[in-house]
């Protein structure tokens, strides 16, 4: 079942329906039509060599890959601690990367190596407009345990072979593997603002593989699995896997401030032909205080051909708060120039 494409797109929001939590692959029922671009990002950490078996590229990877457990300070109904299971990967040697909803509310959170090596780890920081955590060791990771290293969305293409590692189910360490299946898909974020250029795979994701990495043939970390799209709560051939340059963006800002600020247009959009409509204005936002109204269609930002409401997106996150950003609108028949001055985000839509 898919939502509709007009749903809240604040800022930049898209309809993917979050539905599932803290103990595994959040479920969605996200849906987006077309290829977009992604920014490419130099890889990084330590060069994986080529395989040439699956065997092969998960003995290289799998000692990298956590298997992350959570206890919150709050108890469920019959007052057993809550708490989840998730998945991560080592990025540098004292930093875990995994998703912001494996890890929200957790008081205390361990992290597991593939060898039982246990070690407590603290939140750095968390981004629920991305999904991406950063978890700082309080140990030391296993002997010969090194950072994945860090491939590019923009070289895959639709078809091409792609590995998951994580812990379905809590069962530590397994291996699917699938293709790509689509990119440049739109999900939304646990913030329920929007998360583009989101890898889809048919690699088998479920409960549990929330936070673990997406890899390539050579063993890169081309994206992070978040989401999977179902009617039953487990794998039904639809998994989405957050971009890489996105969570390299987000882990610099989080190791840096401990959040991330994104900016904030204020608005509801819908495709339209030549452009971005608006089909909402939020009350008090920045486009309401720039004059902004509903059924206005934005067709240039920030001297930038618009044709749908991924590119306005696209124009309003690649800006900080503060920033402003300036609009080509059609009214009716007339065409106007507007000045918008990009408010925060705020914490939820």
């Amino acid at each position: 079942m898919k939502s509709m494409r007009i749903a809240a797109m604040v800022a930049a929001i898209a309809g993917a329906a979050i539905i599932g939590g803290v103990t595994g692959a959040v479920v969605t029922t996200a849906t987006d039509d077309d290829p977009e671009t992604v920014t490419t990002a130099a890889p990084s950490s330590r060069a994986v060599s080529d395989t040439t078996s699956l065997a092969d590229l998960y003995r290289d990877v799998s000692p990298s890959v956590v298997e992350i457990t959570t206890q919150a300070e709050s108890s469920d109904p019959f007052g057993q601690p809550r708490g989840g299971t998730g998945t991560g990967w080592l990025y540098d040697e004292t930093h875990i990367v995994t998703n912001q909803h494996v890890v929200d509310g957790a008081e205390r959170v361990t992290v597991q190596f593939h060898d039982g090596t246990e070690v407590q780890a603290r939140v750095v920081g968390a981004d629920g407009g991305t999904d991406v955590a950063v978890l700082e060791l309080d140990g030391e990771a296993p002997s010969g345990t090194e950072p994945l290293t860090r491939g590019a969305s923009d070289d895959l293409e639709i078809g091409d072979p792609v590995v998951a590692i994580g812990s379905p189910f809590g069962l530590e360490g397994s291996l699917t593997s699938g293709v790509v299946s689509g990119l440049g898909r739109t999900i939304e974020a646990p913030d329920g603002f929007a998360i583009d250029d989101v890898v889809q795979t048919d690699a088998a994701l479920n409960p549990g593989n929330s936070g673990g990495p997406l890899l390539d043939t050579r063993g890169q970390v081309v994206g992070m699995n978040s989401q999977i799209a179902t009617e039953s709560g487990s794998n039904s051939g639809i998994g989405y896997a957050i971009p890489v340059e996105t969570i390299e963006t987000v882990v610099a800002e989080l190791l840096q401030d401990g959040t991330v600020e994104h900016a904030y247009l204020g608005v509801g959009l819908a495709d339209a032909d030549g452009g971005a409509r608006i089909v909402e204005v939020r009350d008090g936002g920045p486009a309401e205080d720039a004059g902004l109204r509903n059924g206005d269609l934005v067709v240039r930002a920030g001297g930038e051909q618009i044709g749908n409401g991924d590119d306005l997106r696209a124009a309003v996150n690649a800006r900080e708060p503060g920033d402003e950003l300036e609009l080509q609108v059609r009214r009716g028949s007339a065409l106007r120039t507007v000045t918008v001055e990009l408010g925060q985000r705020p914490s939820s839509d």
